[in-house]
């Protein structure tokens, strides 16, 4: 079943220089009970795409075109009323740093009773108190701890702490920006471990934003590659890391160490991600790409169906 359809979202920053393409025609699908990678270098429009799903866009960023269909709504045609009603109780995001997205002066179980408070005014404090603590407990945290500050808690308890308060409605989607950022890897793989299990569980939809390709090895079914606020390759995680078509996939990749592959020279993606202001005429990739041909530069390419997955380049013809 399809949770979330994502088709042709374009979102774009305006400001007194222009319009900044972060998001320019993306299109995915996220079923029930499935969990899907959003990978890509910093500044390729992953936090903008999770942003306009919530519609939570900061100052100047508007969804200027494409459908954001969760359970069968557009969520673009919903008013802010509307969106209240779906924010937190059907999708809920897990912020990008931990410390910065608690409230340093409430403890940390009053900040989750007050979003159960705010979305399900029925719920008595009482009843609410005990959820906070239920929940706690499902992330790892002894439920005592819900009466200490955010600063009493470890970096790894701070996230999990944002899970449970992302869990606090029973949403049906999940989205979580970074969840790693800022985590040793033995707490972060706890917290990823964490997160796959509550997936698991209670067959959640989840969307994990990245741009660490092996943490999305190791808990998603699929994956999206973004590069310059367009998606590039996505598809089943096997597929894809088995047999990279695209360029930009295969750059990515090709940067990680493998534990079980011979020794070799590791190797990175030349030059700099484009400016989102002006971007290339074309492909996006090509001034980067080592495989660029004269209609990579002239012509933008579609993405397209290849096998198992779908590719945005001029070397891949159509399935």
């Amino acid at each position: 079943m399809v949770m979330l359809d994502v088709q042709d979202l374009t979102t774009h920053y305006l400001t007194m220089r222009g319009p900044v393409r972060a998001v320019d025609e993306v299109s995915f699908q996220v079923d029930k009970g499935e969990m899907m990678g959003l990978a890509g270098e910093s500044g390729c429009g992953k936090t903008t795409v999770a942003l306009s799903i919530l519609k939570i866009l900061p100052s100047g960023g508007k969804i200027l075109g494409g459908r954001i269909l969760f359970e069968g709504n557009d969520l673009i045609t919903l008013n802010e009323k509307q969106m209240r009603k779906m924010r937190w109780k059907r999708i809920s995001l897990v912020f990008q740093g931990a410390m910065n997205a608690l409230n340093p002066v409430y403890k940390v179980g009053d900040q989750i009773i007050e979003a159960i408070s705010t979305h399900e005014p029925d719920v008595g404090r009482d009843e609410a108190r005990g959820r906070t603590e239920k929940l706690l407990e499902t992330v790892g945290i002894e439920p005592s701890r819900a009466t200490n500050y955010p600063h009493e808690f470890s970096g790894g308890m701070r996230q999990r702490a944002l899970i449970a308060m992302a869990l606090a409605c029973n949403p049906g989607l999940l989205i979580a920006d970074e969840p790693g950022t800022a985590l040793d890897v033995i707490v972060q793989a706890q917290v990823l471990r964490l997160m796959k299990k509550l997936k698991d569980q209670l067959n959640l939809a989840m969307i994990l934003i990245t741009h660490d390709l092996s943490i999305i090895t190791e808990t998603c079914e699929k994956i999206a590659i973004m590069y310059a606020g367009k998606i590039v390759e996505r598809g089943d995680i096997l597929t894809i890391f088995k047999e990279p078509l695209h360029p930009y996939t295969q750059g990515l990749i090709g940067a990680f160490p493998s534990i079980k592959a011979a020794k070799r020279r590791m190797t990175s993606i030349k030059g700099f991600p484009p400016d989102l202001l002006n971007p290339p005429s074309g492909c996006r990739f090509h001034p980067r790409c080592s495989y660029a041909m004269d209609i990579c530069k002239n012509e933008e390419p579609k993405l397209v169906k290849a096998g198992k997955r779908y590719v945005a380049c001029h070397l891949v013809k159509k399935a």
